[in-house]
């Protein structure tokens, strides 16, 4: 059953093998640099950019060679020299070549279309590693001439469950190809998800939701498909159905009523990607809006991950859910005595004046009250972005009203206190 190997080490000694590498390296050569021309031009997006077509992602990968693309062309050119050099020179090197390229446009394609998918996820990342283990496993068996035996001791395994034969081979192939079926659903997921997202006619929770749906509902008809595949009858399901259904009931009722409340919020649009609200003591703007958790980002670029039904049972202050003007105030005192009359339309005008500070609705300028030291004056304006901050144009605001009274020649009065200082006590007579 080794025969085989000797017999291909005996071959890539013939002095022909080097007409085999001359043309397998130009063919390598040729398909690095197509994949490279038709690679997109525009700099590599990051993996989790989900506005970028997946299937692009897929093919070019990050740097044009290292994606799916490469290994397809290599793979066709050497089938393609091959078939045209069966009666010029006997094949040697061409034997390892084709299931070298095989097997790396296999892994490329797993682990593109999960890198895709489920970027970041350390889980994905380890299953990538294992499924290219097992393939170049799978390789070195072929080709020393293994892979029959091992394949035959599987399926001298066997089980009885439910009272039908189960062998170790089948369930290894079923379990691959429900592998491969949900590599393509995943696929097809992802460039449709992209798509979606990609569309700016349309709001991004609208196209968020769709995105979401179409992703649940492709991998739900993937897994039932693979399932079948895999030989498993669909009907044996209905009991694994109502134990879920139990386990959702007691243990996974959170982590359903997240899920549940995620399509909610996008589907009522009470909170979008973009607006800025504050939930349990933490501001900040929605940057991400997932079928499980909602991402906040603050001002200082602290995130807060908010499970979404907090968002649907909790009180949630929007600052920009029907408009996106905020009103922004800032306090200063001014001694008595002031003319008031004149000075305040002066710094009504003065604020107006700051950048970001709208001119409708006008500033307006209030005396709050008679404070100890002063007269107190609240300065009101409006903003309409507030994802650029309140400190930096609240500072401004500042800034041109500390002008506008040195200018006036208006003092800003220091805190004033009073003693009094009563003489020495008599002092006390002696007790007799």
């Amino acid at each position: 059953m080794l025969d085989s190997l000797p017999k291909l080490l005996e071959a890539l000694l013939k002095p022909s093998v080097w007409i085999e590498v001359t043309v397998i390296a130009t063919v390598l050569l040729l398909a690095w640099g197509l994949a490279w021309w038709l690679r997109p031009r525009a700099p590599a997006p990051n993996a989790g950019d989900a506005l970028v077509p997946a299937t692009g992602r897929i093919l070019f990968g990050d740097r044009g060679f290292d994606g799916v693309l490469f290994p397809l062309l290599a793979l066709g050119g050497v089938l393609l020299a091959r078939l045209l050099l069966k009666d010029i020179v006997p094949f040697a090197l061409f034997k390892l070549a084709v299931p070298l390229l095989a097997s790396l446009a296999i892994i490329r394609v797993v682990a593109r279309v999960l890198h895709v998918a489920f970027p970041g996820s350390r889980v994905m990342r380890a299953l990538e590693r294992t499924l290219s283990w097992l393939v170049w496993l799978a390789l070195v068996l072929w080709l020393t001439d293994l892979l029959p035996l091992v394949l035959a001791e599987m399926d001298a395994v066997h089980w009885k469950i439910s009272g039908s034969d189960v062998s170790l081979r089948g369930l290894f192939e079923g379990a691959l190809s429900a592998a491969v079926v949900l590599v393509l659903v995943l696929w097809l997921s992802a460039s449709i998800e992209a798509r979606l997202l990609a569309a700016d006619s349309v709001n991004l929770s609208v196209r968020k939701i769709a995105a979401n749906g179409t992703r649940a509902g492709l991998l739900l008809v993937g897994l039932l498909v693979a399932l079948s595949v895999a030989g498993i009858p669909l009907g044996a399901l209905s009991v694994m159905g109502g134990a879920i259904g139990v386990g959702i009931g007691f243990g996974l009722q959170k982590l359903a009523a997240n899920y549940v409340s995620g399509f909610v919020i996008l589907a009522e649009r009470s909170l979008r990607i973009g607006d800025t609200v504050r939930v349990d003591n933490f501001e900040g703007r929605i940057t991400d809006i997932t079928t499980r958790y909602t991402v906040i980002r603050a001002s200082n670029g602290r995130e807060s991950i908010v499970p979404n039904e907090m968002l649907i049972t909790q009180r949630v202050e929007n600052s920009s859910f029907a408009d996106s003007n905020i009103a922004v105030s800032t306090v200063v005192q001014v001694a008595y005595g002031s003319d008031l009359d004149a000075l305040m339309p002066r710094l009504a005008s003065a604020v107006a004046a700051v950048p970001r500070v709208l001119a409708e609705p006008v500033p307006s300028v209030e005396l709050t009250q008679f404070a100890a030291d002063g007269l107190e004056l609240k300065i009101v304006f409006w903003i309409n972005d507030l994802n650029n901050g309140q400190g930096n144009v609240r500072s401004a605001v500042n800034l041109a009203v500390l002008r506008s009274l040195n200018a006036a020649g208006v003092e800003i009065p220091f805190p004033h206190r009073v003693v009094r200082h009563i003489g020495d006590a008599a002092p006390l007579k002696p007790a007799d």
